[in-house]
């Protein structure tokens, strides 16, 4: 039971942060590149981003749990431990926080898409804070991996 325990661990940091570099470094700048209507393209990343942070809150609790599991309290000492939380936080602030106030903009903008309309300067400064928020999760996401084997007692 332990194996697949830890190998579930595995699993959850490589489809996390494979999934957060995935969609961010590939899939949402191909759309923006290779579709001509900027809205649709839009539309499409959000979607991704948000199965995005879903499957992160899901791998992140277990992430969470398995760390306490195997070193018990002693896991709020652990660097991993410490690094899934904040990643948890920010997936938490950027898909309950931010996503509502872009869509929101964006239903405040019809029959307009928000970036010909008046919210225009509004819709681009929370999508840079969501930019920057999905950039350090990220990069955490990354020293994520590079420290995993330390989170699993290693």
């Amino acid at each position: 039971m332990k194996a697949l325990a830890s190998a579930l661990y595995s699993i959850a940091v490589a489809v996390w942060v494979g999934g957060l570099l995935a969609i961010g470094l590939i899939a949402a700048p191909v759309l923006f590149t290779q579709l001509a209507d900027r809205a649709v393209a839009g539309n499409l990343a959000g979607a991704m981003f948000s199965i995005t942070a879903w499957v992160g809150l899901a791998c992140g609790g277990y992430l969470i749990l398995f760390v306490i599991g195997a070193k018990g309290w002693r896991a709020i000492k652990s660097s991993v431990f410490w690094i899934v939380l904040l990643m948890l936080a920010l997936t938490i602030a950027g898909h309950f926080g931010v996503q509502p106030i872009l869509m929101q903009l964006k239903a405040d903008a019809l029959p307009r898409q928000v970036m010909e309309s008046a919210l225009r300067d509004r819709f681009q400064t929370w999508h840079g804070v969501s930019s920057a928020l999905y950039l350090v999760q990220s990069l955490l996401g990354i020293a994520l991996t590079i420290l995993q084997d330390r989170g699993r007692g290693r």
